[in-house]
């Protein structure tokens, strides 16, 4: 007797290890475009779910964006329900424009995902999401084009919160290969075209098959290889920052942060402080240009006035001290 195609084990193996340890009975919920990557996490979670115990169910959100998501909509309901899965539901939203399309699709997603399982209940429940080695080799490329630093370069989480993502081991072409062992048709998104589509797409069809050519086969495994020792160096930087900014509290601040002292931290640190403070003040979510406009007041202080923050909020020194306060609230500066 033969045993499940070779992608097919990897999959289910992929999720076992994913939920180890989690209590039986627990719920446990695919994210489900209907695509191959997070088709294949549907049919392994239900695997898994029937031999440990656990309670699978699969929720598509219609973001409305294309001719036709309704129907797509429903035939990833019935391909989940091919794979196994009793429980499913869809959810359809409205997508803003904030931040940009794909931001703000991705925003109204995982607060349709947060909603859902919220209302279904259970004991901390987990949401899988179908994030594929392919996709953090993609994500740290993006970032490394952006410029940005090394939270941003660890690529995507394999579990923060409740959100799990257990596929980062695994190649999208795995996840294919599963679907069509399985007998499963996965929807194949048109925006995933090379012309016409967002950036990730032209990335994903031109530039991947290009690195792959002059750098050898290895390079996604590499490129998520880095985002995993970068993800371990980030958290440490900022297990390091949040304690500094523990301590500082402690210490009983009168009103601001005093620079010398922000000033003596290491870079790596003091920029993650920097960060913590504002936000924890209300500004925010800030971005690099943020940071470093704060460390220049902080480090390089020539008079430079206010600096302006998200949500309405400023930054200034004043008397040896970074302050952080509404616009409206004047101050003399050193």
């Amino acid at each position: 007797m033969t045993g499940p195609h070779p992608a097919v084990s990897a999959s289910r193996n992929a999720v076992r290890e994913a939920l180890d340890g989690i209590e039986i009975g627990t719920r446990v919920w695919v994210a489900c475009s209907g695509g191959p990557d997070s088709l294949a996490l549907a049919a392994a979670t239900v695997f898994v779910s029937r031999k440990e115990g656990y309670l699978p169910g699969a929720i598509i959100v219609d973001h409305g964006l294309q001719a036709g998501s309704e129907a797509v909509a429903q035939h990833a309901v019935s391909q989940v329900r091919k794979a196994g899965m009793n429980s499913v539901f869809v959810e359809r939203v409205t997508v803003g424009r904030e931040g940009g399309l794909e931001a703000a699709a991705r925003a109204a997603r995982y607060a349709a995902l947060d909603a859902r399982v919220d209302a279904e209940g259970g004991f901390a429940p987990i949401i899988l999401t179908g994030h594929t080695m392919d996709d953090q080799a993609e994500t740290v490329l993006l970032a490394l084009a952006r410029g940005s630093g090394a939270r941003a370069l660890s690529g995507i989480p394999a579990r923060r919160g409740r959100i799990v993502r257990p596929f980062l081991s695994l190649r999208r072409q795995d996840t294919v290969t599963a679907c069509e062992a399985l007998g499963l048709e996965p929807w194949m998104d048109p925006t995933n075209e090379v012309d016409g589509g967002p950036k990730r797409s032209e990335l994903r069809g031109k530039v991947m098959p290009a690195l792959a050519e002059v750098l050898g086969p290895g390079v996604v495994s590499g490129l998520a290889r880095s985002a995993a020792l970068l993800q371990a160096d980030a958290d440490e930087l900022d297990r390091q920052a949040r304690l500094a900014v523990r301590d500082t509290a402690s210490a009983g601040r009168r009103e601001g942060w005093r620079c010398d002292m922000l000033a003596a931290m290491p870079d790596a640190i003091r920029s993650r402080m920097l960060k913590m403070l504002a936000e924890a003040e209300g500004a925010g979510p800030l971005t690099a240009t943020h940071v470093a406009a704060l460390d220049q007041l902080v480090t390089v202080f020539k008079g430079q006035g206010a600096v302006s923050l998200p949500g309405g909020y400023e930054a200034r020194r004043e008397y040896g001290r970074l302050m952080i306060t509404p616009p409206q609230r004047a101050g003399s500066t050193e």
